[in-house]
């Protein structure tokens, strides 16, 4: 197995996260193979080396773990809380394996949050690059018009940058008023309290906030505070856009007409150059002789 940093093998198996791991290793709670270590650089084979932590032994568990939780209003997405409020980490402390939150949903908003043990995994599916979809059902105070909704696909100023939706449609729920409309609104960023802002800049508050895919896998009857596991096709799902074909056809075009840059030619020194012309005299005066071997 190839050596990885002691901090980052403590944290795959469960025992805290990297950072906390980086205090017990400065603090000389930690040992490897009967020895205190300090150096928070120092790398182990977790196949071979036998670690201890604070007097116990750590057991490695090496199966990537896969969970859809469905976050209730109102817990914190993280492990822990120094002020003791309500975390997704209490929802999983008798699971045999640390699980972390992929990305985050705010605490006055609930639905669908990935947990894994898998950092790859997680790195992949936050990824701006990645573009991974993700849609929430949300309640406004208000009737917001066509070109207020286009303000928000064309994208709007917030706080950490430019933010847009790529997809927002009206939908109908049992409980639609005169007072306020329901949105399905799909992006693939993830800023900070994004769609929350996003309405804020078109006068509209967010009154209800619901996470309901990432990706093409969605929350469907998950109660609040469950969680299942996932299969290999769920995984696949996730990476499947949440997007009508309209949408995704017009995606597909834009990207096409995306010119690609010409490589800058590289311009050759005199040594090359000449290097060149010899070679070319070189193939020339090799072709003649081939000839001459030939005709005779």
């Amino acid at each position: 197995m190839t050596l990885v940093r002691l901090n980052k093998a403590l944290s795959e198996a469960g025992i805290t996260s990297r950072r906390k791991a980086d205090r017990l290793i400065e603090q000389g709670l930690v040992q490897v193979n009967g020895k205190k270590v300090f150096e928070l650089g120092i790398r182990v084979n977790p196949n071979k080396d036998k670690i201890v932590v604070e007097g116990n032994p750590v057991t490695f568990f090496y199966k990537k773990i896969y969970v859809m939780f469905h976050k209730p209003k109102g817990v914190l997405t993280t492990l822990s809380d120094p002020e003791g409020r309500p975390t997704v980490g209490e929802y999983f402390n008798n699971y045999p394996v640390r699980l972390f939150p992929v990305g985050r949903l705010d605490w006055e908003s609930e639905g669908l949050l990935l947990m894994t043990n898998d950092g790859d995994f997680a790195n992949s599916v936050m990824h701006p690059k990645k573009e991974i979809t993700k849609s929430y059902l949300v309640k406004v105070n208000g009737k917001p018009e066509k070109k207020d909704l286009d303000k928000l696909i064309s994208g709007v100023p917030i706080v950490g940058g430019k933010a847009k939706a790529v997809f927002i449609e009206k939908v109908k729920r049992p409980e639609t008023s005169d007072q306020y409309d329901w949105f399905k609104v799909v992006i693939t960023e993830g800023k900070n309290r994004q769609i929350r802002q996003m309405f804020a800049k078109i006068d509209m508050d967010v009154m209800k906030l619901q996470r309901i895919a990432v990706g093409r896998l969605k929350i469907g009857n998950l109660p609040r505070g469950e969680w299942t596991e996932l299969s290999e096709n769920q995984i696949q799902k996730i990476y499947q856009p949440d997007l009508p074909e309209d949408v995704l056809e017009k995606k597909t075009v834009l990207a096409k007409k995306v010119v690609p840059v010409e490589k800058a030619k590289t311009k050759l020194s005199k040594s090359q150059l000449a290097r060149q012309k010899s070679e070319k005299k070189f193939e020339i005066h090799k072709k003649k002789i081939q000839k001459t071997v030939l005709g005779n």
